[in-house]
């Protein structure tokens, strides 16, 4: 007999409708749960203008806490004291010393051989003698003048004094009856005349007097003028022995040996490695906060001072300021000139403030917006920044604690109200 599968085959079950339509319907409700929940974010995804991947972005949290601007740069050793020596008169200039010789104040540096200077003063000397010599002349002579003068003012008072004796006697003659009264008239008016004569030699010598006076001080006058003229030719020759006017030692030779320079020609400089600053180099958008006396550091050598900005330049160049900061206390003995040190300068410093990392941001919108990301959108959002330091930048307005901005790369959004941020 042949054997079917007949015992293999069973008759198979169907499920029943209504089963099927609660899976159906469960997986329904899934569906519509899931879309509800996703409903916003795909509204604001296909609401945004853009869409970019946030591998182009650098996103920051906004914080609060502790705010410290400071500048740190790279400075190198300067003399606070370094300067350059002029030839006071065109010559021959000799040099006294040699590049890096050390020098004490007051020690001779160069020599200028000037002989037209010399021999004006030579000129001006003889000058001032010969007008010494006028002088004195002037004053013999008064004297021999005073002298004659004085004689004849004496003869008019003894004549005058003749004279009234004279007419006393014949007034008493006269009375006796001795006399005529013609001689009387006569010694008066011989009196009359003496006393003129008195008077004359006496508004004489007055007169004369003054004259003497003032012809001795206009000789005396021109002799001072031309000893100031002589003093200041002196001067000039003193200062043909250029002198060092610090204790250091010599910089840069601007001129050979035996060089003939002109006047106010550049010779050499003097460092004084007694007073030295640090040099260093600010951008321009740091420059307006630094001012002088703040406080800064500097470091190198494994070692660390504290100094005060002593001085900021005013001018700009490579859209750099120069700054120079000045030891707080003694100046370090084993710094060189030109030496490389760290140094750093504390602008402000505040607890509690709300900051986010500084970022390109704040150069691309001048500050004035932020793109704030929440649910992968990167919403362009209205805020105002304070002060900025070199990794962080003061929140005024706009944002609030834990909100997370595009700190870098927004310009890839182009200025879109929202933008998609994709993985």
């Amino acid at each position: 007999m042949i054997r079917d599968t007949a015992a293999q085959d069973r008759p198979l079950q169907t499920r029943s409708s209504r089963a099927r339509w609660l899976v159906f319907i469960a997986l329904g409700a899934i569906a519509l749960t899931l879309l509800a929940v996703a409903a916003p974010r795909l509204q604001r995804l296909f609401s945004a203008d853009v869409s970019i991947s946030a591998a182009r972005l650098m996103v920051a949290d906004v914080e609060r806490g502790p705010f410290v601007r400071d500048i740190a740069a790279e400075g190198k050793v300067v003399a606070a004291v370094s300067p350059t020596l002029y030839a006071a008169n065109a010559g021959a200039a000799t040099l006294k010393v040699h590049a890096g010789d050390t020098v004490k104040k007051g020690q001779v540096l160069v020599v200028i051989e000037s002989p037209d200077l010399a021999a004006k003063l030579a000129q001006e000397l003889s000058n001032a003698d010969a007008m010494q010599a006028d002088h004195l002349r002037a004053q013999v002579d008064a004297r021999q003048q005073r002298a004659a003068l004085q004689s004849a003012w004496d003869n008019a008072r003894i004549d005058k004094t003749t004279a009234e004796n004279d007419l006393a006697r014949q007034q008493k003659a006269f009375d006796a009856g001795a006399v005529p009264g013609m001689q009387v008239e006569h010694a008066r008016d011989t009196l009359a005349k003496a006393g003129i004569a008195f008077s004359q030699a006496a508004a004489g010598l007055g007169l004369k007097e003054d004259s003497l006076k003032f012809d001795i001080q206009a000789k005396q006058l021109a002799h001072a003028r031309q000893l100031l003229l002589v003093k200041d030719l002196q001067r000039q020759v003193a200062e043909l022995a250029i002198r060092s006017p610090v204790d250091g030692q010599v910089g840069q030779l601007f001129i050979a040996e035996h060089a003939n320079v002109a006047k106010d020609a550049q010779l050499l400089s003097v460092i004084d490695l007694s007073a030295l600053e640090v040099q260093m180099q600010v951008a321009e958008s740091f420059a307006r906060d630094l001012g002088i006396g703040m406080a800064g550091e500097i470091s190198g050598n494994g070692q660390s001072w504290k100094a005060l900005v002593s001085a900021v330049s005013p001018e700009v160049v490579n859209n750099e300021v120069a700054a120079r900061l000045r030891f707080a206390g003694d100046t370090p003995g084993q710094l060189r000139q030109n030496q490389r040190l760290s140094v750093r300068v504390l602008l402000d410093k505040r607890d509690n403030v709300l900051t986010v990392r500084r970022g390109s941001f704040v150069d691309e919108s001048g500050g004035a917006y932020a793109y704030v990301v929440r649910d992968g959108i990167a919403q362009k959002t209205p805020i105002r920044v304070g002060a900025r330091s070199i990794d962080k930048v003061e929140i005024l307005d706009g944002l609030a604690v834990g909100d997370r901005i595009v700190i870098s790369g927004a310009e890839a959004f182009k200025g879109a109200a929202q933008a998609a941020i994709s993985r």
